[in-house]
């Protein structure tokens, strides 16, 4: 007997499998509050040069002390990272009068004076991550990703050698712990170090959560459950924006997303651990409590089994000899996924597939001041445009086929992106229209590549292939923040850089095979 006809037996869908399911969404909503608090945590306001000696200038206003003191860009705006070396009092008599001598201008001596209005601190202000000092800020949404990076390759060891609860219970403790290490860091490396350990830390919920809901529910109910679950992300996306709003010095905000973390784990107390994992792992006891569990919930008062006759299903034994018929050549491992000319081929574009969708998931995702609408409404929007755009991707994935519909999600992604380029910026409507458009495509993108990657691999190497894909994903993800900075380069070189990835990486989807209405395949031997 395998595990599904037992699933089968005492209810493949049912109350329990909805318990678990509601009960494992709630640290689903932690992490986007994590992966996306680097839009408000490190939000830089307007600034400009601290002047020293105001006191001196006691008969003048404050803008006309800023006009002899710092130069202006062409639109008339003070720049922020520059100042005269002595006050330029003719400006008073005309501000058009702008000096062309660079030897008068200096950078920032004395620090900046910051716009308080939207903020009261961020980690911008707090240590001036400014100016020279701007990469360090982009960099910490890097080290965070740098961490989910680590801590997926950790927590998936863990999790399949000591178990899925056990590891999520872990996960979460981590999180809490390091998350409120980061709102008492007293200076930049302690807050890049703890937000690091975060990310590794919240990488094991990312990992965890599905895989655990989708060993408890039948064949038939597995793409709904993953959408039910992925909806709890764009909840948590909305929640970021309601919380940030509220929320405005960055200690307490990262105590304010942090703390559900608690919620989750008494949620977890009445969560039991895999069944298919206890029973692999010939933990056959606490596998049955669990089954009985399930079938009461169900409502299958007729399944009883007592503990003694369970071993007769051989349910042990039957799981060893299927991976043993899956595995004839031995163990399989990452350098299997490129040995053999098909394989090699789906893993180099499915990988490259994955570093687009990332890549231009967080680009959008982190840059929500450059589509014209207010950053805790843009935030609010991305979040609810991904519930649609996570419904109509998979009635398209079903309908055109699983390439088409990722490659022009993917390339739609791009021409979006490329589109603000174009738009000029006094069409705010406009640009905030093709903006949440793009995200909507974005976050399609997300959802098919889930589904395309898993059917794409055999089932010998399915969990190697999400693995290296996942790996590449987050890759993008911790170079998207860095590429910001090439607006110091020319203004537009990031959307550009962010268009032409996605592009370039959608039209790569194309040398996919189709895998819609097609068998999995089981061995390599099917992919060749």
């Amino acid at each position: 007997m395998k595990f599904e006809d037992l699933l089968l037996e005492i209810g493949g869908f049912g109350r329990f499998q909805i318990f678990v399911l509601f009960s494992l969404c709630l640290p689903r909503i932690n992490l986007p509050m994590h992966f996306l608090l680097h839009n408000f945590l490190a939000a830089t306001p307007p600034h400009h040069c601290a002047i020293p000696h105001q006191e001196a200038f006691v008969n003048l206003t404050m803008e006309e002390v800023l006009l002899i003191s710092i130069p202006q860009e062409p639109d008339g705006t003070f720049r922020s990272c520059e100042m005269f070396t002595q006050p330029q009092f003719h400006l008073l008599l005309n501000s058009s009068l702008q000096p062309e001598n660079n030897s008068i201008i200096q950078t920032c001596q004395h620090g900046w004076v910051y716009d308080h209005s939207q903020f009261t601190s961020t980690i911008s202000t707090e240590w001036d991550l400014v100016c020279e000092q701007r990469g360090l800020n982009q960099a910490t949404a890097t080290f965070f990703f740098i961490g989910v990076t680590v801590g997926a390759v950790v927590f998936g060891y863990l999790s399949d050698r000591f178990g899925r609860k056990a590891m999520l219970l872990l996960s979460l403790v981590c999180s809490i712990v390091f998350g409120m290490l980061s709102a008492a860091s007293v200076s930049y490396s302690m807050l890049a170090i703890t937000r690091t350990l975060t990310g590794a830390a919240l990488s094991g919920i990312s990992l965890i959560v599905l895989p655990l809901g989708m060993e408890w529910v039948d064949i038939q109910h597995r793409t709904f459950s993953g959408v039910l679950t992925s909806i709890f992300w764009s909840i948590g996306n909305m929640l970021l924006a309601m919380v940030a709003y509220l929320v405005r010095e960055w200690h307490w905000l990262l105590v304010a997303v942090t703390g559900p973390c608690l919620v989750s784990i008494v949620s977890l107390w009445w969560v039991p651990e895999s069944a298919r994992w206890l029973i692999a792992n010939g933990k056959v006891k606490q596998a049955h409590r669990h089954l009985l569990s399930c079938a009461r919930m169900n409502g299958r008062k007729d399944f009883a089994v007592s503990p003694e006759l369970f071993p007769s299903f051989h349910l042990t034994q039957a799981l060893r000899k299927m991976a043993a018929d899956k595995t004839p050549g031995g163990s399989y491992s990452y350098i299997s996924l490129f040995r053999t000319p098909v394989l090699r081929k789906i893993s180099l574009c499915s990988g490259a597939v994955w570093f687009g969708v990332a890549f231009s998931y967080y680009g959008m995702s982190m840059n929500l001041t450059g589509f014209g609408l207010n950053m805790y409404l843009s935030q609010f929007v991305f979040g609810v445009i991904e519930i649609p755009a996570k419904v109509i991707m998979y009635v398209l994935m079903n309908r055109v086929g699983r390439r088409q519909s990722q490659a022009w999600a993917l390339i739609l992604t791009g021409l979006c992106i490329g589109a603000n380029v174009i738009i000029p910026t006094s069409f705010t409507s406009l640009r905030s229209v093709v903006a949440i458009t793009g995200k909507g495509f974005s976050e399609a993108a997300f959802t098919a590549v889930f589904l395309y990657t898993s059917e794409l691999y055999p089932t010998v190497l399915r969990q190697n292939g999400m693995g290296y894909t996942s790996f590449v994903a987050r890759l993008g993800g911790s170079l998207a923040p860095l590429v910001f900075l090439l607006d110091e380069v020319w203004r537009s070189l990031p959307e550009v850089t962010y268009c032409g990835v996605a592009v370039c990486c959608g039209s790569v989807a194309f040398l996919l095979p189709e895998t819609l209405n097609v068998r999995l395949p089981e061995g390599i031997e099917d992919v060749e």
